[in-house]
């Protein structure tokens, strides 16, 4: 059992605090859900939030539109205190201003740099106390699902899973590899400019084919169809 906190930054709700809530949280637009929220491209039962092992876990109920975290389509996410939730046309900040300062300086970073989507004009406080200077008003950062963070490999394992993971990211890393020796620099080209080889960016593709699908499946076996 564990308790989070969300903030309404876009919706309806604009600006309202669900504070402590007591796990597992249930999102969605129907009045059963400790988080409801008045959008009809939200489904009655969206999303919810679990604790296992001290984490918090962000599970899609597979919705008609979809979750977004940070700005990237997800159904299954460990939350980390900073990550923006966008369900329809709602855009909820997970975590208290303490855990978000607490992630930052663990991290040695500014408030700011754990806020994947900064929006100045929002009137929400956990924002207006960490604005980058200069940034305008109708502009919006994008930044990474993760933040610079590189995700723990899961523990404890038993052996035969450490041979299922190490197989998979051997396998990640022989197709990039062979995707990095087989790359030149552009002569023509502004400097930076790196060209790939053709055969070698089918294979990228078929990589990133692979990794929708393991991303699926370990979602949602039962609907995972393989890879053509």
């Amino acid at each position: 059992m564990a308790f989070v906190t969300l903030a309404v930054l876009e919706g309806l709700e604009r600006g309202r605090e669900f504070r402590n809530l007591q796990t597992p949280v249930t999102i969605g637009r129907e009045e059963v859900n400790d988080v409801q929220l008045n959008d009809e491209r939200i489904s009655r039962l969206h999303a919810k939030l679990q604790e296992h092992q001290g984490a918090i876990i962000f599970t899609d109920l597979n919705s008609t539109n979809g979750s977004r975290v940070n700005g990237h389509p997800v159904q299954l996410r460990i939350l980390r205190p900073g990550d923006h939730l966008q369900l329809g046309r709602c855009t909820l900040l997970f975590g208290t201003p303490e855990e978000i300062s607490a992630r930052a300086q663990q991290l040695g970073v500014s408030p700011v740099d754990v806020l994947p989507l900064s929006r100045p004009d929002l009137t929400d406080s956990f924002l207006r106390q960490s604005r980058p200077e200069g940034l305008q008003s109708d502009e919006i950062l994008p930044k990474s699902l993760f933040c610079g963070e590189r995700p723990p490999l899961p523990s404890p394992l038993t052996p035969l899973q450490r041979a299922r993971i190490s197989d998979l990211l051997m396998y990640i890393h022989e197709q990039l590899q062979h995707i990095i020796l087989t790359s030149a620099e552009s002569e023509n080209s502004a400097a930076g400019t790196m060209l790939v080889d053709w055969a070698r960016f089918q294979n990228l593709l078929q990589l990133q084919k692979n990794l929708a699908y393991w991303l699926q499946e370990v979602a949602n076996p039962d609907s995972a169809v393989p890879p053509g």
